[in-house]
């Protein structure tokens, strides 16, 4: 494994290469080895030092990506990587059956005897199963408050703004909705479930809802597939700070959605107006289940949407 500490500097660079020496120590370890970057915060580095920093960034095969302060903000941001890698990498006696099944109960069947809005399920379940929270700490009002303003201004944000929110237990559930808009639940056993709509999204300057009973759009559904992962990963952080779930059962569907093709944005905005399915003969649509260690949900995000997106992709006809 790789620790690469990025500050103001670029470094010595050795005749005739055009690349520091930790600029080609970097390429050269990505090929073969688990990276952990970080980058200092509240520098100013120079031409070739931020282009290598923008690199680094943008590499979607990056095991992790962080950043730093001072000495002891990075020796603490390292120890937790080190630590979440050594979790994804460990086993622990889970019951992977069980899990799904709570997953997939959890999420919204399919309706497909009426019209209903394009949604995206989400649910992950983490195990050993146990309770995670305790009544009290379920309806504490600073957890209400935590993630619910998450869910309206953080960086993974859910919700839109422009909608009321209603929070409250249902049953043993914490229940976080908006009406006509998205749904957010979390159990006792620190399962997180979201509802998202789809049709609310905008493609290229263009409103979606003129097409939302025949197209889904490749990219609101990546989207939203990485507002959910993330906005789970820091729910999960904070409800079970000592990760206690150490495994995951991550499961996703997509309702109200019966009629509908597949398309990529370049292919909808080259033909907006116009839509032929070609049926691939599937009826039903069953949910995509994957199985994860923990500390999969916050390495290596574009690896693990793909997991999810390709194969909900696969269920659909294409749309010309």
């Amino acid at each position: 494994m790789v620790v690469l500490i990025l500050g103001e500097e670029y470094g010595f660079v050795p005749p005739g290469s055009g690349l520091s020496a930790t600029h080609q120590e970097y390429r050269a370890a990505r090929e073969t080895k688990p990276v952990l970057a970080f980058v200092q915060q509240g520098t100013s580095p120079g031409p070739e030092q931020a282009a290598f920093i923008a690199e680094v960034q943008a590499w979607e095969g990056g095991l992790f990506r962080g950043s730093f302060v001072g000495a002891d903000d990075l020796n603490d941001g390292v120890a937790r990587a080190l630590h979440d890698v050594t979790l994804a990498n460990a086993t622990a006696p889970v019951d992977e059956e069980e899990m799904t099944v709570r997953a997939v109960a959890m999420l919204a069947p399919e309706n497909r005897n009426q019209m209903t809005p394009a949604m995206l399920g989400l649910v992950i379940v983490g195990g050993p199963r146990q309770r995670i929270l305790r009544p009290a700490e379920l309806e504490a009002p600073d957890l209400v408050e935590q993630l619910e303003q998450s869910a309206l201004y953080g960086d993974s944000r859910l919700f839109d703004r422009t909608l009321g929110t209603v929070s409250g237990l249902d049953g043993s559930d914490l229940i976080l909705h908006q009406e006509r808009g998205a749904t957010i639940r979390i159990t006792e056993q620190g399962a997180v479930s979201m509802r998202l709509p789809l049709d609310e999204a905008r493609i290229g300057g263009r409103s979606f809802d003129s097409m939302s009973g025949m197209i889904v759009v490749e990219e609101v559904v990546q989207q939203r597939l990485g507002t959910a992962l993330d906005y789970a990963a820091r729910a999960m952080d904070r409800i079970d700070r000592t990760q206690r779930l150490t495994h995951l059962v991550v499961a996703a569907r997509l309702s109200g959605v019966e009629q509908r093709g597949w398309r990529t944005r370049a292919q909808h905005a080259a033909n907006p107006d116009s839509v032929q399915l070609r049926h691939g003969g599937i009826t039903e649509r069953p949910p995509i289940i994957l199985a994860i260690r923990r500390a999969a949900l916050g390495l290596n995000r574009a690896a693990l949407i793909e997991d999810i997106l390709v194969p909900l992709r696969r269920q659909f006809p294409i749309a010309n």
